[in-house]
């Protein structure tokens, strides 16, 4: 387990781990896990839309890659307790095409479940919020020119500036301050001549 990144998260980079958490309730478990700490299966299970069964077995199956692990503190000894190892994680693109496509695997799913983020936020957090913390909230939806290097150089100092937010203890913080969530999505554009796929030949034959 790499723990080394300015945020802390839980870093994967084998392909089975991304396709095994390329999965709906497995993404579920994970995030009510980091987000409201340790649970049993049957407390999992109205918040991921599955059985208790099922949840215990998608449980195990993250606990084979060390995405979660029992909670040692667990006073009950009926049922077992789980938490997440980190508070997030993050993947890099393994090298090859089975890696590839795990990845793209695992953006999919995850696309798919921050999608309608915004809108229940708008729903359902918006209303609740004073004036001032309303004028904060939005987004940006900007476009930059930048080489690959240049973009990865950004990306750290952002969460170089993020982390010490993002690992403050909630018990630490001012009295006025708030959960705040960030959604960034980075979506370089091929240009005008995308790279060719896998297995494409560039000689031509008459």
């Amino acid at each position: 387990m790499s723990l080394k990144n300015p945020y802390g998260d839980f870093e994967i980079s084998e392909p089975q781990a991304l396709r095994a958490l390329a999965h709906p309730v497995r993404l579920a478990i994970l995030e009510h896990l980091q987000r409201h700490g340790p649970a049993t299966a049957t407390g999992l299970s109205p918040h991921v839309g599955a059985t208790p069964s099922v949840v215990s077995w998608h449980l195990r199956h993250l606990a084979t890659f060390g995405l979660v692990l029992d909670w040692d503190a667990a006073t009950s000894k009926r049922e077992r307790w789980w938490q997440a190892v980190a508070r997030g994680f993050r993947f890099t693109v393994p090298e090859g095409t089975e890696g590839q496509s795990a990845s793209q695997q695992l953006r999919g799913e995850m696309f798919a479940r921050n999608a309608d983020a915004p809108q229940q936020w708008l729903l359902h957090e918006e209303p609740r919020l004073d004036p001032e913390w309303r004028t904060l909230a939005g987004m940006a939806d900007t476009r930059f020119v930048a080489t690959a290097d240049e973009l990865r150089q950004l990306e750290e100092s952002i969460e170089e500036l993020i982390a010490p937010y993002v690992r403050r203890k909630e018990g630490s913080a001012p009295p006025d301050a708030r959960i705040v969530r960030m959604l960034r999505y980075l979506l370089p554009e091929p240009g005008d001549e995308a790279p060719a796929e896998p297995g494409d030949d560039d000689t031509a034959t008459s």
